[in-house]
């Protein structure tokens, strides 16, 4: 007999509340068939989701959301959330333009109260509702969802040091599935987990501390240190508790009749904060994903039934994999040379250098402020770390790179991978601000590369390089398809290059849009403008001759960059300034990524909205001219 399907009938979690066990067990089976289904036609993050449906089934189901409020870290595990909460019907729009993010959004659902894409932010978030709730004098629960390896990073530790000394309420469930941190799983730790998260324990406890409330302060210590560690030795988190939460687990998040219990036992609890140590597999219930080494943490378009993703064929290598390439090629030459990485070996090209210099390459976990502090030490001592850290990520380190790296001008190497406008990922993880955060500081010297072949030369430039710290962004996705260099030459530091020459207009690009500004000239050169391109390849230094040359010899200047206002554009403005250069005349004008934040889309379609295309720059060409230009001139 076939089951009637229960998720046609959920539109919102209130809709399960009232599901009996065995429904609520149907129900993730259905949750999680249909994610995978939705993942096989959009790609996009499986793994994680798949190895929370029961859990986020269970807390829909014993937690009143959206007045509780529940917080995911990171948020790629939240597709099985956005099935219950209204959007089952968009999730195949995931990661697309106009469609649903592929992590929380607080502009997408009202159950979606805090919006996370970087990890590590949810326990500290959720001190902030748990506090307003308490200021407001008003009632609730505030579950914040957290994984092992984003409770490893410093902020969490900040989170829990500060929550810990607090009586305000609030739940942290810690989902381990690596089991780097969970003791073993089984009756018994269900059983002692069931037990002290009960309300009967919970009034016992609180009789014993009412026993002891006037005894002389070591008595009190001491019997509070007893219960903690009679609780550890049983079942563990000790050091939770020396934080100041009350420790439950672990309990096997797949396990709905253990799971729901102590979800609800844990509810009932009325002060403090409180840990649920919940075990859980990635990729769980479906098998490729079980099986396979990264559990199908991020994949592209499969196939269900065979778990085979849709590959396309690349015209060119990544410029992820050729700085990797790049890197190892330099290492075999100089000894000195070292890898650091923030949990992205793959993401960051660290992957290829690690497995050809294993002793030599140190995945530091999700903490880029330790990476970059670290990556400053071995340069005090001689050694020449290249710190690979994504654009949006190492945002979280800057006062690293200023305090321990710039002020003592230590040559540190950063690779800022995924620099610009980065497709599906979206807003989160655009490498949008770098040019200005890193070009506004001293001692720093900035680079960008336009094609495979200058980041090539960029990795051997950074290596000669040891008079200070040195960065140097290049973007996600394929290269250009052009020869890389055998031997790739050392750069003149703060020296750009001219591609093309013309009279009358110069393009001066920063970085990948090099190619769009080629193309630019191109059709400027069809509707009668003689154009020139240049390729700074250094924001910091800025070529002043190179600057000079260009404005004195056109009418127009258009400096072009896949990052924010405040970047390269102002350095050039400010330069020109300095030479007076500003008053004879000179049409001028920056084109940057817009002072907004892109919604996700196909990396083209989102420069187009940017206004950084080719078709872009001709027009902002003929508007610092005065002229018009006329659709029909436009499109020939």
């Amino acid at each position: 007999m076939v089951s009637t399907p229960l998720l046609d009938t959920v539109n919102i979690p209130a809709d399960i509340r009232g599901f009996s066990r065995e429904q609520i067990k149907q129900l993730a089976d259905e949750v999680r068939t249909e994610v995978i289904d939705a993942v096989s036609v959009t790609g996009g993050h499986l793994g994680a989701g798949l190895g929370v449906v029961e859990l986020t089934v269970a807390i829909h189901h014993v937690f009143n959301t959206p007045e509780d409020k529940l917080i995911w870290d990171v948020g790629h595990q939240c597709y099985p959330h956005k099935v219950l909460t209204g959007r089952r019907d968009r999730m195949r729009t995931i990661r697309k333009g106009g469609g649903l993010s592929g992590f929380t959004k607080r502009a997408e659902s009202e159950y979606d109260p805090f919006g996370a894409a970087h990890s590590s932010t949810s326990i500290s978030a959720g001190m902030g509702f748990a506090t307003a709730r308490d200021l407001a004098g008003k009632d609730g629960h505030v579950i914040s969802v957290i994984g092992d390896g984003s409770i490893t990073a410093g902020m969490a530790y900040e989170a829990m040091n500060n929550a810990g000394a607090t009586d305000s309420r609030q739940i942290v469930i810690l989902n381990d599935n690596d089991m780097s941190i969970a003791p073993p799983v089984g009756a018994m730790s269900h059983l002692l987990a069931r037990t002290v998260s009960s309300g009967g324990y919970q009034v016992l406890r609180g009789a014993a501390k009412s026993v002891v409330k006037d005894a002389p302060r070591p008595i009190k210590n001491t019997a509070k240190r007893a219960e903690e560690y009679t609780r550890g030795m049983f079942m563990g988190g000790t050091w939770f508790e020396e934080l100041g939460f009350y420790y439950v687990g672990p309990v096997d998040g797949h396990d709905l009749d253990a799971l729901i219990p102590v979800l609800e036992n844990v509810k009932n609890m009325k002060n403090g904060p409180v840990l649920l140590h919940v075990v859980t597999q990635k990729g769980k219930g479906y098998a490729p994903a079980e099986n396979s080494a990264d559990k199908y943490h991020g994949v592209s378009k499969f196939n269900v039934v065979t778990g085979e993703q849709s590959k396309s064929i690349p015209n060119a290598p990544s410029y992820t994999s050729v700085f990797g390439q790049q890197l190892v090629k330099q290492a075999q030459a100089d000894d000195k040379i070292v890898g650091i990485t923030a949990a992205m070996p793959g993401g960051t090209g660290m992957k290829i250098f690690g497995e050809a210099f294993p002793d030599r390459m140190f995945d530091v976990g999700i903490a880029e402020q330790h990476a970059v502090t670290f990556a400053a030490g071995l340069a005090a001592d001689g050694f020449k770390p290249f710190a690979a850290i994504y654009s949006t990520f190492l945002q979280r380190g800057y006062d690293q790179v200023v305090h321990d790296v710039c002020i003592q001008n230590l040559p540190v190497r950063f690779a800022m991978d995924r620099a610009g406008l980065v497709g599906a990922d979206g807003p989160t993880h655009a490498g949008a601000f770098d040019i200005a955060f890193m070009g506004c500081l001293p001692n720093m010297v900035l680079m960008a590369a336009a094609d495979e072949a200058d980041l090539a030369r960029m990795v051997a430039t950074s290596v000669a390089y040891d008079e200070g710290p040195m960065g140097f962004r290049y973007a996600r996705g394929e290269a250009t398809g052009i020869e890389i260099p055998e031997n790739p030459e050392i750069l003149d530091i703060g020296k750009g290059r001219i591609l093309r020459e013309g009279s009358q207009v110069a393009l001066l690009s920063y970085g990948t849009r090099l190619g769009e500004a080629m193309m630019a000239a191109k059709q400027l050169e069809a509707l009668g403008l003689s154009a020139s391109v240049a390729d700074a390849r250094f924001a910091k230094p800025l070529d002043h001759d190179l600057v000079k040359q260009l404005a004195d010899n056109h009418q127009v200047l258009i400096t072009i960059e896949e990052g924010s206002v405040g970047g390269f554009g102002a350095f050039v403005l400010h330069a020109l300034s300095d030479m007076g250069r500003l008053d004879r005349g000179l049409k001028i004008r920056t084109m940057t990524l817009p002072d907004t934040f892109i919604d996700q889309d196909t990396p083209a379609n989102m420069y187009k909205q940017a206004g950084l295309d080719a078709d872009s720059i001709v027009e902002t060409v003929f508007k610092a001219l005065g002229q018009e230009l006329s659709e029909q001139a436009f499109r020939a």
